[in-house]
């Protein structure tokens, strides 16, 4: 995906996606109000936005402790040399992981991963170790969640 700079971002733009950041099922006549542009105005801004592909979908933020998954585990993980695209493919196919980065360093791979408990992120574990080209994993559990947060102030 082509990378669109700052600059080419109005400041129409900056503020449509700080209110969806906040509230991404907000009306264009909402967003228009709050703005004090046009509905239409609203929508033409929106959907060049996901043309460009800077609003790439809308999604719900959820307390995952609250639905069970209160373990969140960070895996650094080494691959073998020539391997690294499979690995992480497989990486972003796996349920628990609800981040998957690409690093310099010793480790390749850093995931986040979420599970309701140890006997989960045990299991978890184990198949990643089996996962072929995986060479070594280091998992680190989280004690408390801080911040987790993925938008971005503009």
């Amino acid at each position: 995906m082509k990378t669109v700079a700052i600059e080419n971002i109005g400041d129409v733009d900056l503020q449509i996606i700080n209110l969806l950041q906040e509230d991404c099922r907000l009306s264009f006549n909402k967003i228009a109000s709050r703005l004090g542009i046009s509905a239409g105005t609203a929508f033409n801004h929106v959907k060049n936005l996901e043309r460009k592909g800077i609003l790439k979908s809308y999604a719900l933020i959820v307390d995952s402790a609250k639905l069970g998954y209160s373990l969140t585990a960070i895996i650094l993980i080494q691959v073998e040399s020539g391997y690294l695209v499979d690995v992480e493919k497989e990486m972003a196919k796996a349920a628990n992981v609800i981040a998957a980065y690409n690093t310099t360093g010793d480790y390749d791979i850093v995931v986040i991963t979420k599970f309701k408990d140890g006997v989960d992120l045990n299991a978890f574990i184990k198949n990643l170790l089996s996962t072929p080209h995986v060479r070594r994993t280091v998992t680190n559990v989280a004690l408390d969640v801080i911040k987790e947060d993925h938008r971005i102030k503009l």
